[in-house]
Formats: C-alpha cells, structure tokens, sequence
C-alpha cells in the first residue's frame, strides 16, 4: 500500500504533523506516504495582492508562506526517516491556470518530490465545498471544470491530476442531484489523451469512500477511459486530513485500479515514478 495524498496542520484545513503521519504510515507497513499540503496558487500572498474576496471565511491566504513551512517541515522528516517506508515531500498546488506564474514558482523548487495538480474553485467562484447547487446551472459549472482541467493538463507541471471527479463530492454526495456525466466523456477523454500523451497520471482520490457520496474521485468507469487513452501512472491517495485516515481505503481503490486493467500503482521520488506491482 501507498498513500500520495495527506494534509497535516500547515494546511488550514488539517490537523497533526508530517512526523506524526509518518510514524503512523509505518505502523500501517506502508511502502510510501505523500504528505502533500494544499497550495493555493490563486491566492499565494497576501488579501492586498487581489482584486476578489470569497464568501467563506475558510478561504486563506498567504498560500507561499505554507508552502515555504510544509518544504521545511517536510524535509526536516526527510532526513531522519529510518524506516522501510519512503516519505515523499510533496504538494497538492490548487488553481495552477488561474496564475501560471505563482504555479511555476512552486514546482521550480528543487526540496519537491511530487506535485498533484487540483482544481478546487473556478475563476471568480467560492470553491464547489461552499457553492449553492440550488443556484447553479449545474451542467455548465461542470462544462467550466473540466475545460479547466483539460488547460491544466496541457500546462502539465504537475506529477498526477488530483481527484478528477472532485465537484460530484458536493453535486450528488452532499446536495443529492443527479448528473448526466457522459455529456463530460469528450473533454475527460481529451484531458487522459493529453496526460497520457507527456507521461503524467491520475488519482485515485479514496476519500469519497469515508463520505456520503461513496466512490472514490474518479470511480471505475474513468479509471478504465484513462487505460483506454493510453494512461500507464495511476497513484492512490486517502487525501487525510487526519492521521486515523491515512491509508483509509487505499486496499478498495488498489482494486479498483486492477479491475480497470492496471497492474502497477506509483508514487515519485524528485518528480521519477517508482512503479509497485499489485
């Protein structure tokens, strides 16, 4: 078992530390353990630097200053790591194309490991966890997403897309509606063209798995679209934001990637993918 996606307490929204997830991950006889803080490239600095405001208070600034913690905190680990179990120094670097230039200033940074590429919010809106869906027209808000992501992969200075499916966490998990997601199939098959094209991969997001929408991000019928289109690096990620949920679904979305026809899952060491044979 792998797990490429944890948060800890430098990201707002988690809580613990790197060593903590660490030692859990060994307990858990992990072969490697990402922890991967949220860096939100729309909002690197500072409140003064922008023109927009969010309605949520959980939106936060100063984005470089938890990046600049989590490679300091993230290496210090690093270096005293004894274990049979690899820590990967990495970043979860949301809303890359809202600013192409604060991106880059990240993945240039020669302490990374590994970079997942996500799309949390679009240009303009809150992020999809704090949206009315009440309000929205739902199939143009995803139309939106997916293009954005589609801009993203093009970009491809990340390691893995993270979870491609995010905004059904809150659409059908929370707000129970329903979506027609095959008028999505052209775009999500050029997005796994385009990543499968410069030898990027997927995600397979497990927290859904712990949530009331009960499938992982993105679910089986996309794992196989993504094999299809030529995809061969598929990691998975609990996406924890507490230490009692690393590695939580991992062994469901290790089956799911064998169901698609994989046989091999990946975590990165400096941006390379070690392959493990499941």
């Amino acid at each position: 078992m792998i797990d490429c996606h944890t948060h800890t307490s430098i990201s707002p929204d988690g809580y613990d530390d790197a060593e903590n997830s660490y030692k859990r991950a060994c307990e858990l006889n992990l072969k490697a353990i990402a922890v991967t803080e949220h860096c939100e490239s729309n909002r690197l600095y500072g409140t003064d630097k922008y023109k927009y405001s969010h309605a949520n208070e959980e939106h936060y600034f100063y984005n470089y200053d938890i990046f600049l913690k989590s490679m300091e905190v993230n290496s210090a680990v690093k270096e005293n790591v004894s274990q049979n179990t690899e820590f990967i120094c990495g970043i979860e670097l949301g809303q890359a194309t809202h600013d192409f230039e604060a991106a880059e200033k990240i993945v240039s940074d020669e302490r990374l490991d590994f970079t997942i590429g996500s799309m949390h919010e679009l240009v303009g809106r809150d992020d999809f966890a704090f949206l009315n869906y009440n309000y929205e027209n739902i199939p143009e808000l995803l139309a939106e997403y997916f293009n954005e992501l589609l801009k993203l992969s093009r970009w491809g200075r990340f390691d893995i897309l993270g979870h491609l499916t995010y905004p059904l966490r809150y659409i059908i998990g929370e707000a129970d509606i329903r979506v027609n997601m095959s008028a999505f199939d052209d775009v999500i098959h050029d997005i796994f063209k385009t990543l499968a094209a410069n030898d990027k991969g997927i995600e397979i997001n497990t927290s859904g798995f712990r949530q009331k929408y009960g499938k992982p991000f993105p679910s089986l019928e996309y794992i196989r679209m993504f094999r299809e289109c030529g995809g061969k690096i598929i990691s998975v990620g609990s996406d924890a934001h507490k230490t009692c949920d690393i590695g939580s679904g991992i062994n469901n979305g290790i089956e799911l990637v064998k169901a698609a026809g994989f046989d091999k899952i990946y975590y990165f060491k400096k941006h390379i993918p070690y392959g493990i044979s499941i």
